[in-house]
Parts: C-alpha cells; sequence; structure tokens
C-alpha cells in the first residue's frame, strides 16, 4: 500500500470512520475487453456520535481512543462519507475521480443510507464537491469528495498531509500513557509512533 493512503487511512479511522482503500474500477470496453478507469485511493464513512466511549461501560469493558479533529467540520446527526484522492505531492482531483461510473460504483456500496438516487448525490458531488441530504431512518448525510496531499491549508474538500501529521503526533503524545501498550501494525502511525519514541522533533 502506498503509504500516503496508508497514512490517510490511519488518520480517518482515528477520526471514527471506517474505510476501504485502492479500489480499482474498471470498464468494459466495445469489443469486450475491461479497462481500468481510475483507482479509487480511500473512501470513509462516520456516523454520528461522540469521538470518546462516553458510556457508563467503559471502565469496566475498555475505551477505544479516537480523536475529534476540526478540520474534518463533522456536523452534529450527520453521516459523513468520503471519496478521498491521496496524493504525496499537491493535493488535487485526478479528473476520472468525478466519473459517473466511478463515483456511481463506489457509493452502490452504501446506498441503502439515501432515500434519494444515487444520481442526484453524483450531480451534487460533479457540480460542487459536496451533497447533503436526509438520511434514510433520520439525521443527514453528507458526502464529499476529499483530496489529501500537499497544501496550504485544510478545508471541507481538501485535507493537507502535513496537518494529519501534526494532528496524529500531537494525539499520541497527548495520550502516550494510553498507547504504551498498543502495538501499530500500519505502516504510517507505526513509523511516527517509533520518531516519537526515539526522541525526535518532528514539526514542519
Amino acid at each position: 500500500m502506498d503509504i500516503a493512503v496508508n497514512l490517510v487511512e490511519s488518520y480517518l479511522r482515528l477520526n471514527g470512520y471506517m474505510t476501504l482503500s485502492e479500489f480499482e474500477v474498471q470498464r468494459r470496453q466495445p469489443d469486450g475487453r475491461f479497462k481500468t478507469v481510475t483507482d479509487v485511493d480511500v473512501m470513509g464513512i462516520r456516523f454520528p456520535g461522540e469521538p470518546g466511549p462516553g458510556t457508563a461501560h467503559a471502565e469496566r469493558e475498555g475505551e477505544l481512543l479516537l480523536m475529534d479533529d476540526p478540520a474534518l467540520e463533522l456536523e452534529p446527526e450527520s453521516i459523513d462519507v468520503i471519496i478521498g484522492e491521496v496524493k504525496q505531492g499537491p493535493a488535487d482531483f485526478n479528473p476520472a475521480l468525478k466519473d459517473h461510473g466511478v463515483l456511481f460504483s463506489m457509493l452502490r456500496r452504501l446506498e441503502w443510507i439515501y432515500p434519494l438516487t444515487l444520481n442526484e448525490v453524483i450531480d451534487g458531488l460533479q457540480r460542487h464537491g459536496v451533497h447533503r441530504a436526509p438520511a434514510r431512518g433520520g439525521g443527514a448525510v453528507r458526502t464529499r469528495l476529499v483530496a489529501f496531499g500537499r497544501s496550504r491549508q485544510s478545508n471541507l474538500n481538501t485535507v493537507s498531509i502535513s496537518h494529519m501529521i501534526t494532528t496524529l503526533l500531537d494525539f499520541f503524545e497527548e495520550h502516550e500513557e494510553a498507547f504504551r501498550p498498543s502495538q501499530f501494525r500500519e505502516p504510517a502511525p507505526a513509523f511516527l509512533r517509533l520518531l516519537l519514541k526515539a526522541g525526535f522533533d518532528i514539526r514542519k
């Protein structure tokens, strides 16, 4: 797995998202053969709720430490769906990511959360990079395209790699006692933890 994709997926998971990564989307050509349209780097879905345990059972059953990064602009009572492009360079979108067939192939995995057609969601993504709608069963669902990469700022459709690294480092340092017995098996967070343990000062 690309190290940048691994970093993004780890960042999203620590913010409470369930993720899928590195999906190859193919299309049948007129001659019957299949051609790869694009690779979708990461997809995440986060259901609303407090990031921490916040239950009477936490002490007895254990805790799951999660971040609540304001840069993700999470909205109360809203499901957040991200279809992400990951770049080691500038944070921008591969034009193929906005292809109707590509978006449909990804969103159909979550079709049950939308009370409207996927075509309406896709139209909003292609026009504005974000779509908001009521969620099936109550609440709301926000679907957005996000470019992860080198950027001077983070906003609704862009999250910078430097911000993710700084946020993860601060989180690991703040909860050092809790993370001390933990073993990160994913390369990106494991390497960041190793650098912290070795005493490196990793700041931009």
